[in-house]
C-alpha cells in the first residue's frame, strides 16, 4: 500500500505586517494631528489680530463721535492683552490706551495719554482705573490761565520744577516791578502755581523793599481749573514743570464707557 504524503493547503497563510510599520502609521497620524493643532492656533491668532483691529477702529470712531463740540484732534486706540477674543468672552479687557498728540480744547493744544485698566464690555459697569497725562506747552498754559481769567495778563515762564512770572505793585504813590517764582501743585480740579520767591525789578535806591516781596508772597496763588475740560468724578494727582512743558496727571475710577459719562463736563467754581 502507497501511502499518499498529505495535500498542502490551498489557501496561503497571509503574511503579518512589520510592526515598525505600523508603529510609524501611528507617528505620522501624531505628526498630521499636530500640523493641525499648529494651524487651528495661528488661524484664531489671525482672527484675533483681525477682531482687535476691529475693535480698536471701532473704539477709535465712537471716541471721535462722542467727543463734545470744542474738542477736536485725532484718537488713537491700543487694546493691551494677549487675546482681544478671550478678554471680550471674559467681560473685561486688561488695558485699553488712547493716544491723542495734537488735541484741542476750547481752542487750547494738548498732548493726552490715557490708559484705562480693567475695561468691562459691560458698559454701564466702572472702569477699574483710569490714569491720564496732559502736556501744554508754554503758550497753551498761558492760554488756559487767560480762559480762566485768573490773574490777568499774567504769562508763565516755565522752568525746572517751577514758573516764573512778573508784575507791578503800587507802593508809597510808586509803580513797583517784581519778578516771583512759583511752585506748581495739583488741588483736586485746579492747577496752582504758589509764589515762593521774589525780587524787585525798578530800581529804587536804598528804599526798603523787603514790603513789596511781602506783598508778592502774600498774593493769590495762580490757580487754572481743568474740571470743564474733563469728565466728570476726574481729578488732577500730580504736575511736573520743564521749560518744555507743563505735565498734568490726573485719574479716575467713576467713568463708565457711556457716552453721558464722557461727555458729562465738571464745572469750576465761580
Amino acid at each position: 500500500m502507497t501511502i499518499e504524503p498529505a495535500a498542502a493547503d490551498p489557501t496561503p497563510e497571509p503574511a503579518r505586517e512589520p510592526r515598525r510599520k505600523r508603529g510609524r502609521g501611528r507617528t505620522g497620524g501624531l505628526i498630521i494631528f499636530g500640523v493641525l493643532l499648529l494651524m487651528l492656533v495661528g488661524a484664531f491668532f489671525l482672527v484675533d489680530a483681525g477682531a482687535r483691529s476691529f475693535a480698536q477702529g471701532e473704539a477709535e470712531k465712537q471716541i471721535s463721535e462722542s467727543l463734545p463740540a470744542s474738542v477736536t484732534g485725532d484718537v488713537t486706540v491700543d487694546i493691551g492683552g494677549v487675546s482681544v477674543i478671550a478678554q471680550f468672552i471674559a467681560g473685561s479687557f486688561d488695558q485699553i490706551e488712547l493716544t491723542a498728540p495734537d488735541l484741542v480744547a476750547d481752542g487750547v493744544p494738548a498732548s493726552v495719554h490715557v490708559v484705562a485698566r480693567d475695561v468691562p464690555t459691560n458698559t454701564a459697569k466702572y472702569i477699574g482705573n483710569v490714569e491720564a497725562t496732559l502736556d501744554f506747552d508754554q503758550a497753551a498754559l498761558n492760554s488756559l490761565i487767560q480762559s480762566a481769567g485768573t490773574a490777568a495778563g499774567t504769562e508763565l515762564t516755565l522752568g525746572d520744577g517751577d514758573a516764573t512770572y512778573g508784575g507791578t505793585l503800587s507802593l508809597a504813590g510808586f509803580e513797583v516791578g517784581y519778578t516771583a517764582t512759583a511752585t506748581p501743585s495739583a488741588a483736586g480740579d485746579s492747577l496752582v502755581f504758589t509764589p515762593t520767591s521774589a525780587e524787585v525789578t525798578s530800581d529804587l535806591g536804598s528804599a526798603d523793599v523787603s514790603g513789596v516781596v511781602d506783598l508778592v508772597l502774600g498774593q493769590q496763588p495762580i490757580a487754572v481749573c481743568v474740571a470743564q475740560y474733563l469728565p466728570q468724578g476726574v481729578t488732577m494727582t500730580g504736575v511736573d514743570v520743564t521749560p518744555e512743558r507743563a505735565r498734568i496727571t490726573l485719574e479716575s475710577s467713576t467713568l463708565t464707557l457711556t457716552a453721558q459719562s464722557l461727555t458729562t463736563l465738571g464745572s469750576c467754581a465761580a
